[in-house]
């Protein structure tokens, strides 16, 4: 990292969901809170489901948030490494934003270190215990055959038809989570069984919807980033500590 310069960390904008007017203006918060931060970042991760649907075919996108790939793109321009994750809403990430917007697409984990800190990062769909219908899901939603099969589809019906499922969601209707008890977090229990066998100072997760800072032991911390339809909440590594901003 340079000198004075730090890393940012959020999840969950779910834009376009609930409403066309209420995408737009979390749309317009996130481009402020990037614009805010580009004097100090040295990098951005930005850890899934930043859409609350994407589906990339080879000649068209979802129309909308010209604004966020806009700022994203002046992020890159100017030097500033943007890591974008896939998350459960928005898996369907092939290479636009590579070609376009220069970032970074991750589509698992991913594990880096700075200053001598070593992260574990993930959006967090799919890991740790229970959940086994989603992850039967997920391996049929990121397999070659099913993404084939609806680029079949013409764009309207497709993406219509994805809106219609989204507007269904936990964040469509507006639903808020609550901290049940650590034992209940099944994130924690995940980053806990990693910890047996590898070490990282940092676990930081998306996908909860709760921004959450739990100690795992004296020297590892597990932090989720929370989301953006309550909370506008985010994580920042100043070369030292991480920060969870709520």
């Amino acid at each position: 990292m340079q000198a004075a310069k730090k890393i940012y960390f959020a999840s969950d904008f779910h834009l376009g969901a609930p409403s066309y007017a209420k995408s737009r203006e979390r749309e317009a918060q996130v481009v402020a809170w990037l614009d805010k931060i580009k004097v100090d970042a040295a990098e951005v991760f930005l850890m899934g489901d930043v859409f609350d649907f994407w589906f990339e075919y080879a000649t068209v996108i979802p129309k909308g948030f010209v604004r966020l790939q806009a700022k994203i793109a002046e992020l890159t321009d100017a030097g500033i490494v943007v890591t974008l994750f896939k998350g459960n809403h928005d898996m369907w990430m092939f290479s636009y934003f590579q070609q376009e917007l220069g970032v970074n697409i991750v589509s698992d984990e991913l594990v880096l270190e700075r200053n001598g800190k070593k992260f574990y990062l993930h959006h967090g769909d799919g890991l740790g215990p229970g959940d086994a219908g989603y992850k039967l899901l997920k391996k049929v939603f990121r397999s070659s055959i099913c993404q084939w099969l609806f680029a079949r589809l013409h764009p309207n019906f497709a993406i219509g038809l994805a809106s219609y499922f989204s507007q269904k969601s936990r964040v469509a209707n507006g639903n808020k989570e609550v901290f049940a008890g650590e034992d209940k977090e099944w994130l924690v229990a995940y980053a806990k069984e990693v910890l047996k066998h590898t070490h990282y100072d940092y676990f930081v997760f998306g996908h909860r919807h709760l921004p959450l800072d739990i100690q795992l032991s004296a020297t590892s911390r597990y932090v989720n980033l929370g989301e953006w339809m309550n909370y506008q909440s985010y994580a920042v590594f100043d070369g030292e500590t991480l920060t969870l901003v709520s």
